[in-house]
């Protein structure tokens, strides 16, 4: 598990294009037969994929985070996006077919990730917080959820959102995760763009072409940068960040929260005229 830091705006205003893609780009996620994960000092969320072939997989972190088993004192999201497996929680097992998703609440003990196939591996992108409440596992399938369609053509955003980890679909502590697939033509997320000072976010962008790339910009409203991402990169946005993307096409992305509450929409949009 690799681990970043934590950064102020004032940190970053003269840091090169290689200094913002060390500190905030992730570029491997997904490596056949291993877990991948990073910890971030942004609100201590943990992301990354574990991408089974042959045998299963577990994540297995106990002197890193001062507990007896991974989950004793954190919440995990699940979303499979590769081909299909299993999920065995304390000895339940699921299937997870593509797009399939899990939330696994505080003081589970046991969970092991499967491929169906080694030759269509899943790829189970996992992102985990700190947790001071068992709430109930939860399965979220793709069929089940109702995407809520936002933006329009004219304004090159047109997207649905599929909200998995959510009030409106199950219980957490501070744990919040979806699914935003832009529809052809579209390439925008969230323009104008927005903050929210009081969660932090991380993306993970696929489903791409691989001559696709993500223009990923963060910073502060007044004094923008940004990074250029490929399929299957995720990236770390703090609190202080401005929130939004555009891409040479359309993309998908899973998002995934922390912080001081699970209210979705609780953002502070920033006005065109102040972006430079």
């Amino acid at each position: 598990m690799e681990t970043r830091y934590t950064h102020s705006p004032v940190d970053i205003r003269h840091y090169s294009t290689e200094d913002l893609r060390r500190e905030f780009l992730v570029e491997k996620i997904f490596e056949p037969g291993k877990v991948v994960l990073t910890y971030t000092h942004n609100d201590r969320q943990i992301f990354g994929g574990v991408t089974p072939i042959s045998e299963p997989l577990s994540v297995h972190l106990t002197k890193e985070l001062g507990v007896d088993y991974f989950l004793e004192r954190r919440e995990l999201g699940v979303i499979n996006i590769g081909g299909p497996g299993t999920i065995s929680i304390d000895g339940e097992t699921d299937s997870m077919k593509k797009q399939d998703g899990y939330y696994i609440g505080k003081g589970t003990k046991n969970v092991e990730f499967r491929s169906d196939d080694a030759e269509n591996p899943a790829k189970f992108y996992i992102v985990s917080t700190p947790a001071h409440h068992k709430y109930p596992n939860v399965k979220i399938s793709i069929d089940d959820i109702k995407p809520r369609e936002t933006g329009e053509s004219l304004s090159l955003n047109e997207r649905k959102i599929y909200q998995y980890i959510h009030p409106n679909i199950c219980e957490s502590c501070q744990l919040q995760m979806g699914y935003t697939v832009l529809s052809p033509g579209s390439s925008w997320n969230t323009m104008p763009c927005h903050t929210h000072e009081r969660r932090m976010e991380t993306y993970l962008y696929f489903d791409m072409d691989e001559d696709t790339r993500v223009f990923h910009f963060m910073g502060t409203p007044e004094e923008t940068k940004h990074l250029v991402v490929s399929n299957e990169q995720a990236v770390i946005s703090p609190s202080w960040s401005i929130h939004c993307g555009v891409a040479t096409k359309n993309y998908t992305f899973i998002w995934a929260m922390c912080g001081e509450n699970i209210t979705y929409d609780d953002m502070d949009f920033v006005s065109m005229d102040r972006l430079k």
